[in-house]
């Protein structure tokens, strides 16, 4: 509602000015006041239009507001300062509007599909705290453009050809002298098998040359497919993809589509992008030097600016060449020369289709596809694809690599294509000291004075994703059943799963994509603070109000309130003034909508984090300054009782954003 009010005055001002002054204002800022009684919206266009009025940005503002007559919404327009003009809202109408339309849905947008890739975890080993933040932070893009009415398509991407998948080939073949059967039938959870075993390869490779070689051997027959060893990589890759979309349901994140890398190479991808890269003179085979026998592509000087604009102070560009190996000298593509080909296919560019089968059913009963060569028509109108953006939710490290996937777009003349492809990107988890003595991981003295320490799956040093969520849940266990002695043992579980579920997801969004994390599982599971558990309790704060005033008063829920103001007793009551205190409050529960607009624009969640807590700590506020229930005038009682109901819903509706879930009780 406050997006389209201020938009319906944006344009009163653009018609106002193109037919008194016959300047078009292409881009109207909106700005608001530093304090309440300054007003609500306040606009500095006056200073643009002072220089082709030729008079001063005071002297403009004072004739606009002379002349533009009433503003529906506004209750009074003024001029401020050196030349703004401040707006402020009819406070009844604005209450009683947002009220009504509180649960409007997003109108469908006319844009073309987004296709978002995120999560993306080598298929070679369990799901660590890392993935999880990629994942979190894809699935809750993904709610917030949606919510805007945007079609999006998630994909994960399944490197089962990449070097991750090939050493642990290498490890089942060559450590533990294991064939397709004997791999096949392990039972358990084969996830933690492969970290275990990955973490032994390294020491491996390093024994001898020979063993060395195993993995480029390894790839090559990977590559070629139709082979024990490709078959092999083949049934690690789908057990492991399966282990990973098993934890990701844990946190509430789905996909629609699986793309498989050997498809891209299986199906010709890679090789048709081969063709077009060379016959646009993209690529070049070296000769000479440490690079002879290479496809490389030569993306010029070396950048200083990441994909995403951010700063370069993390940038890792300096750390690389300014030529870059497409396909090795053994004939073996690298991960960006594919990656090339499916961003390609992403953009509806290559002229080329996957076939694709049903591969997971989720509890709601949506189906994630995946990709296979073998000319399945499981799905005969395929619509995957073809998007006209694309978001590629990768961590800062590649951002190197993601430079060279636009660079190849645009050596092909695909500018404006490379344009609408943003690198997505963000720093890694590590963990708070604290947190690994939660873990039974050991530490030096000098670890532990570190503010965080970094994890390494090759290593073997990390948190599994799964047993990371299980350590909170049994820790909010322990809270929960300190509280609520009276639950059942199935209430208190599942309370708890949802309270350490909201905690992880709030922690991991919480911080912008720049900052790097030091997991804690006090500081996240706290119920005060900057936390999940910490908006979830005012939202289930505000249920409790509504059921003890409607136990007193059946009258008092959201039709009677719907009912006065429909009768006009509520709104007489309004008439008289909302006080600043409480007109701040409806304005910040009224702005769910322009944080997520400034959350997309940004590519940034947590804007919609940092804004539910602000909310949630105002109505705390609000809460233990009024009582509510035991309000004595009715009309006063019902308009809070309806401000308390706004705000419950937008919190609500603001975390489910976030993938984030409301117990009952807490």
């Amino acid at each position: 509602m406050l997006v389209s009010l201020t938009e319906q005055i944006k344009q009163r001002f653009i018609t106002h000015v193109q037919n008194h002054y016959g300047h078009t204002l292409t881009q109207l800022i909106v700005e608001q006041p530093p304090k309440t009684e300054m007003g609500d919206l306040a606009f500095p266009f006056c200073f643009e239009l002072a220089k082709v009025a030729k008079k001063a940005p005071r002297q403009v503002a004072t004739e606009i507001v002379n002349s533009i007559g009433d503003i529906a919404g506004a209750a009074k327009v003024q001029v401020a300062g050196p030349g703004y003009i401040n707006v402020f809202f009819q406070r009844d109408t604005f209450f009683t509007q947002l009220f009504l339309t509180r649960k409007a849905p997003a109108e469908p947008a006319s844009s073309g599909k987004i296709i978002l890739e995120h999560t993306n975890i080598n298929p070679n080993k369990a799901a660590h705290i890392g993935h999880l933040r990629n994942a979190v932070l894809g699935d809750t893009f993904a709610r917030l453009l949606r919510f805007q009415g945007r079609d999006v398509e998630v994909q994960n991407y399944v490197d089962d050809t990449g070097v991750q998948v090939a050493d642990v080939v290498v490890g089942f073949q060559h450590i533990e002298n294991k064939t397709l059967e004997d791999v096949q039938a392990i039972t358990g959870k084969f996830d933690y098998y492969c970290w275990d075993l990955y973490a032994k390869v390294s020491s491996f490779y390093e024994q001898s040359a020979q063993n060395a070689k195993l993995r480029g051997e390894a790839l090559q027959r990977i590559e070629e497919g139709h082979n024990e060893t490709a078959e092999l990589a083949g049934h690690i890759a789908h057990r492991i993809v399966e282990c990973h979309l098993n934890t990701m349901q844990r946190l509430g994140i789905e996909y629609n589509l699986l793309p498989k890398e050997s498809d891209i190479l299986h199906l010709r991808f890679w090789s048709h992008a081969f063709e077009l890269l060379k016959k646009h003179g993209a690529i070049h085979f070296e000769t000479s030097g440490k690079n002879q026998g290479c496809w490389i592509m030569r993306v010029g000087e070396k950048s200083t600016t990441k994909v995403d604009g951010s700063s370069p102070e993390s940038n890792v560009d300096k750390e690389h060449d300014e030529d870059k190996i497409i396909v090795r000298s053994n004939g073996t593509v690298t991960y960006v020369g594919k990656d090339i080909a499916y961003q390609l296919w992403k953009l509806g560019l290559l002229g080329m289709d996957f076939f694709y089968h049903p591969f997971y059913r989720y509890a709601n009963g949506q189906v994630a596809y995946m990709t296979n060569a073998e000319s399945n028509r499981e799905i005969e109108d395929p619509a995957f694809g073809g998007g006209s953006e694309v978001y590629n939710v990768i961590d800062s490290r590649q951002a190197y690599l993601q430079n060279i996937v636009i660079a190849g777009l645009r050596a092909l003349g695909f500018h404006e294509q490379a344009d609408r492809s943003t690198h997505f990107s963000y720093e890694m988890v590590a963990l708070s000291p604290r947190c690994c003595e939660d873990l039974g991981i050991q530490l030096s003295e000098e670890d532990k004075q570190r503010p965080y320490i970094e994890v390494s799956g090759r290593k073997g040093l990390g948190v599994k994703a799964d047993d990371l969520v299980d350590t909170l849940i049994d820790k909010s266990l322990q809270e929960v059943a300190s509280r609520h002695a009276d639950f059942s043992e199935a209430e208190t579980r599942q309370t708890a799963t949802t309270i350490a579920i909201s905690a992880l997801r709030y922690f991991l969004l919480k911080f912008t994509r720049n900052s790097v994390i030091a997991f804690d599982f006090k500081e996240a599971l706290s119920f005060e603070g900057e936390t999940g558990p910490y908006v979830q309790y005012a939202v289930v704060r505000a249920s409790n109000i509504f059921r003890k005033v409607q136990d007193d008063d059946p009258a008092c829920n959201a039709a009677g309130i719907r009912q006065a103001i429909e009768d006009g007793s509520l709104r007489e009551f309004l008439s008289k003034g909302i006080e600043d205190e409480l007109w701040k409050l409806i304005y910040l529960a009224a702005q769910l909508e322009t944080n997520v607009s400034l959350s997309i624009q940004m590519a940034e969640p947590s804007t919609v984090a940092k804004y539910l807590f602000s909310l949630a700590q105002a109505f705390n506020n609000f809460y233990h300054k009024h009582r509510i229930i035991v309000e004595p005038d009715p009309l006063r009682k019902r308009f809070l009782l309806g401000l308390t109901q706004i705000i419950h819903e937008r919190l609500l509706q603001g975390l489910q954003l976030l993938g984030i879930q409301v117990p009952d009780k807490m």
